[in-house]
């Protein structure tokens, strides 16, 4: 069973930038892509990003693609999502994700979830 815990959420204003960290345990987290979703009120979850189990292959929304960066660190068992340009329209809650080996962009293809975190951008 493994355990992710988001932080780093929070109030921006637009054109500014935050940095989400995910931390993983009861795992072996270089077994597991990692993704990063999000939800907005009134709208169905969506991809943000992921990362491959090395971290060697990212993929992005291209709602985001070119302002977001996401990257991993194994042996901390961390994974990031550092969010650059905010928008207004990127303000949701953002969801850490877990899926057994292979790297996917489909919510319902992840094992395991955190409890999300809050991020705000004003306009």
């Amino acid at each position: 069973q493994v355990q992710l815990v988001e932080s780093g959420g929070g109030l921006v204003q637009a054109g500014g930038s935050l940095r989400l960290s995910c931390a993983a345990s009861g795992g072996t987290f270089r077994s597991y892509a990692m993704g990063w979703f999000r939800q907005a009120p009134g709208k169905e979850r969506e991809f943000v990003a992921a990362i491959s189990m090395s971290g060697v292959s990212t993929y992005y929304a291209d709602s985001v693609k070119g302002r977001f960066t996401i990257s991993r660190d194994n042996p901390k068992n961390t994974v990031w999502l550092q969010m650059n340009s905010l928008k207004p329209e990127d303000t949701a809650i953002y969801y850490c994700a877990a899926r057994r080996v292979l790297v996917t962009t489909l919510a319902h293809e992840y094992d395991y979830w955190g409890q999300g975190t809050q991020v705000t951008v004003s306009s």
